[in-house]
């Protein structure tokens, strides 16, 4: 593993070059994967290992709507029978069960498949909800099941198009033996965690994994992002600013360059490439919003350590209307003005469109090279 310094800590990191796909496939060589659930996260990882050689099956409800996950699966490739299945059907014929359903679907789940997850086959998660919360998901693994998590840095998409591209997706690490030999379940754990495109690994733990992603969405990467956003935008057009000027100064201005800088090199190039009165301003005003929002980031934090999130999770998302409420909740990000001047503005990105219709062509989601 490669020490890399991360301020003043020093962490072990793993990457393809100390855990090279070969040395992957060599671990995970004779071992058929079943990934169940085709939602997010499934279809970029069961195709990401599928093209880099891993033997893969899928395992999902069966449904005839056009938009299931079912139907997905069929159009991304997946036979019926033969590389698709239901999920006890795939959980059965697996070495390695990935458990790539929804956190509010898991705990049902895991009813129909845990007699198939027998000892001396591996249990893994990219996500450490299930197996934290147990007392809520009731995902109590047997002794001689090792439990591994790969918890990729982004969306299924991204892991999919990071793949396509070459440059891979960074994803966090943990294993439990579980009674299991420890070097057999980390060797296992890092081979799948190079073979669903992750670009480096670096290492947590269950509990930490969870809390800092209940933390995160609801925070910076979601939550708070999308808010900060909205006060801004609503602040301007009360005083006047169209919805384009406000939609700029919002947000296009951020997606498109600013961040991009920070992507680069880092907050600090980012500010000593804008402008005196940016930086001049950005100083002043950055300790202010940073003293308003810490309080609400205790409280977040302690809402998440509490179980409090979790509960809510489970109870709201395992309903049998969850996505029709959902959809409703969306409608009001979709119909607000800020969304609709941004759909406008997107519009007029050439290079936007283009790439757009690329990918619509060919298909983020389907096979490398094809479907």
């Amino acid at each position: 593993m490669a020490k890399i310094k991360f301020g003043d800590v020093v962490e072990n990191i793993v990457t393809r070059k100390e855990f090279p796909l070969k040395k992957a496939l060599s671990v995970l060589k004779g071992k058929t994967v079943a990934v169940l659930g085709y939602g997010v996260q499934g279809p970029g990882q069961a195709l990401n290992m599928l093209d880099n050689g891993v033997k893969v099956i899928v395992g999902q409800r069966k449904s005839t709507k056009a938009g299931s996950s079912w139907k997905r699966a069929i159009r991304d490739g997946w036979v019926e029978g033969k590389t698709l299945f239901s999920l006890e059907e795939a959980a059965a014929k697996g070495d390695v069960v990935m458990m790539l359903v929804s956190d509010g679907s898991v705990g049902q789940v895991w009813k129909q498949v845990a007699k198939h997850v027998t000892p001396g086959k591996y249990l893994y998660f990219s996500h450490g909800f299930a197996y934290v919360y147990n007392k809520l998901t009731g995902v109590k693994p047997p002794k001689g099941v090792g439990v591994i998590m790969v918890a990729p840095k982004g969306s299924g998409t991204s892991v999919r198009r990071n793949f396509l591209s070459g440059a891979g997706i960074n994803s966090s690490y943990a294993f439990v033996p579980n009674g299991m030999k420890a070097k057999d379940v980390e060797d296992m754990t890092k081979a799948i965690g190079i073979a669903v495109g992750s670009g480096y690994l670096f290492p947590t733990t269950f509990e930490r994994e969870v809390t800092s992603d209940l933390v995160g969405e609801r925070g910076i990467l979601m939550g708070a992002l999308a808010g900060v956003m909205e006060a801004q935008f609503n602040t301007l057009r009360a005083n006047g600013h169209s919805p384009s000027e406000a939609f700029n100064e919002t947000c296009e201005e951020l997606t498109q360059s600013l961040i991009r800088l920070v992507d680069e090199k880092g907050m600090d190039w980012m500010y000593t490439n804008c402008s005196q009165t940016a930086q001049h301003g950005a100083l002043k005003w950055r300790p202010i919003f940073r003293k308003a929002v810490e309080p609400v980031f205790k409280r977040l934090y302690a809402s998440v350590v509490s179980m409090k999130e979790a509960k809510e999770v489970i109870r709201d998302t395992g309903c049998p209307d969850y996505k029709e409420k959902m959809a409703a909740k969306l409608a009001d990000l979709t119909n607000a003005e800020m969304w609709r001047a941004g759909a406008a503005v997107r519009q007029l990105r050439p290079a936007e469109k283009a790439r757009a219709d690329a990918e619509t062509a060919a298909g983020v989601q389907g096979r490398k090279g094809g479907k």
